[in-house]
C-alpha cells in the first residue's frame, strides 16, 4: 500500500498521542540502541532521542514514501516488519500503529523477544477498530456492485486485532514480565470546521481509505467517495465544537529481565 506522508501527517496531535502514551511505559534508562518498527517519516521516533539523548536510533518501515520524507535525526531503513531482524541485540524495540497490517504478527513478538538485550524493553500499540462504523461502512460501500469487482482483493485493511490479554499472553509465555491496557480516545478532530462535514472522511483519508482511492479511476473515485462520505457524515455528525471519533486502541509493554530464560 502507498502512504502519503502529508495526508498522514494530517490530526498529527491525535496520531501521535498513542505513541507518547506507549513510551511513557517504558521506563528504560540509557538504552543504547532503540528501534522502531513501522516508523513512517520517524518523525515520532526523532523525540525519543529527546528522553534517551544517547541512544542510537533507528526506524524501519515498509513504505518507500515515507522512508524518502524521513527525518534527517533517524536512521530510518526501507524494510518488511516481518522479516526483520537486528544483527545485534536491542535494548528498546517500539512498534505503534503497524503491527495491525503484518498476517501472523504475534508470531513475530517472542522472536523479537529473544533478540532484545537483558533488560530490553519491547512496547506496541495496535488500533482495535476494524469493527467501528468508520471501516465497516468502508467494507459496506466497497461491497456494492458498481466497486465490488474493481476492489476484489483490494481492500485487505487493517486485521482483526487480539485484545490486551491476548498480547499479555504471549508476552509472559515468552518469559517477559507485561503491562498490558486497552484505550479508548475520542478524538475531536477538526474543532475549527477545515473540512466541515467531513472531518472523519479526511481521517481516513490517510489510512484504511488509501488503497480504495489508489485503485479507482477518477470516476469510480469520486462516486465513491460520495457515497462513503454520507455514510460517515451521518454515523459521524459534525458538533459546534467538532467530530467526536471514538478510536479503541490495545497497548502492550514487555520488559525481558536479566537471566531471562
Amino acid at each position: 500500500m502507498t502512504w502519503d506522508p502529508q495526508v498522514y501527517a494530517r490530526f498529527g496531535e491525535e496520531r501521535s498521542r498513542p505513541f507518547h502514551d506507549l513510551v511513557g511505559r517504558v521506563r528504560a534508562a540509557h538504552p543504547r540502541e532503540v528501534v522502531d518498527l513501522g516508523c513512517g517519516t520517524g518523525v515520532l521516533t526523532a523525540s525519543l532521542g529527546r528522553r534517551w539523548p544517547g541512544a542510537h536510533l533507528v526506524g524501519v518501515d515498509s513504505s518507500p514514501e515515507m522512508v524518502a520524507a524521513a527525518d534527517p535525526a533517524v536512521d530510518v531503513r526501507l524494510g518488511d516488519l516481518a522479516a526483520w531482524t537486528p544483527d545485534a541485540p536491542v535494548d528498546v524495540i517500539v512498534t505503534n500503529a503497524a503491527l495491525q497490517w503484518v498476517p501472523g504478527h504475534l508470531e513475530l513478538l517472542p522472536r523479537w523477544v529473544d533478540r532484545l538485550a537483558d533488560d530490553g524493553w519491547l512496547a506496541l500499540q495496535v488500533p482495535g477498530n476494524s469493527a467501528s462504523a468508520s471501516h465497516a461502512l468502508l467494507r459496506e460501500t466497497a461491497a456494492e456492485p458498481d466497486f465490488a469487482g474493481l476492489l476484489s482483493g483490494v481492500l485487505v485493511g487493517p486485521r482483526e486485532v487480539p485484545d490486551a490479554i491476548g498480547y499479555a499472553s504471549v508476552l509472559a509465555e515468552a518469559g517477559c514480565e507485561v503491562d498490558a491496557w486497552e484505550t479508548t480516545y475520542v478524538h475531536v478532530l477538526d474543532p475549527a470546521g477545515e473540512h466541515g462535514d467531513d472531518a472523519v472522511l479526511a481521517w481516513m483519508s490517510g489510512t484504511a481509505l488509501r488503497p480504495v482511492l489508489a485503485a479507482l479511476d477518477d470516476d469510480a473515485r469520486e462516486a465513491f467517495v460520495a457515497r462513503y462520505g454520507a455514510r460517515l457524515r451521518q454515523a459521524y455528525p459534525r458538533r459546534a465544537w467538532g467530530t467526536p471519533l471514538p478510536f479503541r486502541r490495545v497497548f502492550a509493554v514487555a520488559h525481558k529481565p536479566h537471566g531471562r530464560t
